[in-house]
C-alpha cells in the first residue's frame, strides 16, 4: 500500500512538472518580438542536435519565467551552443 502510494505521489508530480514546460514559452521571429518586452538572456551548450539544445533554451526559458524565447545565436560542431532572448 504504501508503495503504491509513493508511485501514485511521484506520476502526479512528473505529470504537473511535464503539462508546465508542455504550456511553456513559445518561439517567436525577429518580427514577432518587436510588441513583446525583453526580459533577460540565457545560455545552453553541449548538445549534439539542434533539438536537444531548443529544448534546453525552452526549459530555461520557462524557467525564468519568459512566455516566449527568440534564439540568436548557435555555435558549434560536434557540441551545440546557444543563446536565447527571453520575452513577456
Amino acid at each position: 500500500m504504501k508503495n503504491t502510494i509513493k508511485v501514485l505521489i511521484a506520476t502526479v508530480a512528473l505529470s504537473t512538472t511535464a503539462l508546465a514546460y508542455a504550456a511553456g514559452p513559445q518561439m517567436v521571429s525577429r518580427g514577432e518580438a518587436v510588441s513583446l518586452q525583453k526580459i533577460g538572456v540565457v545560455s545552453s551548450g553541449g548538445f549534439t542536435s539542434p533539438d536537444d539544445l531548443d529544448a534546453s533554451l525552452a526549459m530555461k526559458s520557462a524557467d525564468a519565467g519568459a512566455s516566449h524565447y527568440r534564439i540568436i545565436g548557435v555555435s558549434g560542431n560536434n557540441k551545440l551552443a546557444g543563446t536565447a532572448i527571453l520575452y513577456r
